[in-house]
């Protein structure tokens, strides 16, 4: 919930006495002398000063976030949340409140368009909650938990189509806010494989490599995410997990977005490590297995074509993620290709590939 009143912050500073010391000569002190000099100098230079400062932060203004994505074949989703503050509670019941819901959501694609539905996890049945978690990459669990509600179709005219740009537009109360973005051309993989970085070391624990063939027209943009669909052996340290599949959504290394300003045109390398679900307290999350992937693995791995925008949208959020409040990070704001409110309305180009880690 926002506030309308102006918020004062009071810092208190500290501003040093100055301490001045005439001598006309030195001479040579025993230790007790430098000892209570060194005490003194401690003492002045810790007394200091107070000014109350006051600053006068800007109102909090609640802004609607956009979460939405398209992809070939598939329809829209899109998620609608309000914006908190920096002093706002984020707890639970403050992030299932958060949901948009009633909002008027439509999408064209330049000939037709079409107003979505809105859908909540708690009408959803347990098949239903499994096909969310892989279109939300959320757990079904939390989407069942939260109420997750979204804004989706079910005609088939308004199904993702290559080369095709997609505007959305939402209307909910005061808020207006529009988004556009181009399903560009699936650009396939060209070859995977499973390697350790040292295997002298660990030859069990190792990364995915690839190549891909990037046209030649400046301005290709790709996301890159895994999901580990084998299960868990009847011997891992944790026995909840054991028969589960590893991964139940896809999982975004850190940074899993790259342009081709410097490989446009040619056959580039890449090599990720393994993400993982936020706030995972896996094992294989939390100790030496964390962020690689595992020989015997089974790995669904989703490369995708994006456009500039949805490109800038993710870099400048995963510089700050891996910034996390670091004094020495340059300041940056993360850019969205919403007018009128923040988040990101992506398409996607999506190249899926399987790989067996031997």
């Amino acid at each position: 919930m926002s506030t309308k009143n102006d918020t004062k912050m009071k810092i208190l500073p500290k501003c040093q006495k100055g301490f001045d010391t005439k001598t006309n000569y030195l001479r040579p002190m025993k230790n007790s002398s430098v000892v209570f000099l060194f005490a003194l100098f401690i003492a002045i230079f810790s007394v200091s000063c107070e000014k109350e400062i006051e600053i006068d932060l800007p109102a909090y203004e609640e802004q609607i976030v956009v979460q939405g994505s398209i992809e070939p074949g598939m329809p829209p989703v899109v998620i609608l949340t309000y914006s908190s503050g920096y002093f706002q509670p984020a707890d639970f019941n403050s992030i299932a409140n958060s949901y948009v819901t009633d909002a008027i959501v439509t999408v064209s694609n330049g000939q037709n368009s079409v107003t979505l539905t809105q859908v909540c996890s708690s009408n959803l049945t347990p098949e239903q909650l499994q096909l969310a978690e892989s279109i939300l990459g959320i757990p079904a669990a939390a989407i069942s938990a939260l109420n997750i509600c979204l804004y989706t179709t079910f005609d088939p005219i308004m199904f993702g189509s290559p080369g095709t740009t997609y505007t959305l537009q939402v209307q909910k109360d005061n808020h207006s806010l529009q988004a556009v973005t181009k399903l560009n051309s699936t650009i396939p993989i060209d070859s995977l494989w499973f390697a350790s970085p040292n295997p002298e070391v660990n030859d069990t624990l190792g990364f995915i490599y690839g190549f891909m063939s990037d046209p030649d027209t400046l301005g290709n943009c790709y996301r890159w995410c895994t999901k580990r669909i084998s299960h868990y052996p009847h011997w891992a340290p944790d026995e909840n997990l054991r028969g589960m599949q590893k991964d139940l959504s896809f999982t975004f290394p850190l940074p899993s977005v790259y342009d081709d300003e410097f490989f446009n045109g040619l056959q580039f390398g890449f090599a990720y490590y393994r993400g993982e679900t936020p706030f995972s307290d896996k094992f294989d999350d939390t100790g030496i297995e964390d962020g690689y992937f595992k020989r015997g693995d089974t790995v669904v791995v989703r490369g995708s074509s994006i456009d500039y925008k949805v490109f800038r949208y993710f870099k400048t959020y995963e510089d700050q993620m891996a910034n996390q409040g670091s004094p020495f990070a340059l300041p940056s704001n993360i850019e969205s290709n919403v007018n009128g409110g923040l988040g990101v309305w992506a398409a996607y180009a999506t190249y899926y590939d399987t790989l067996v880690c031997n």
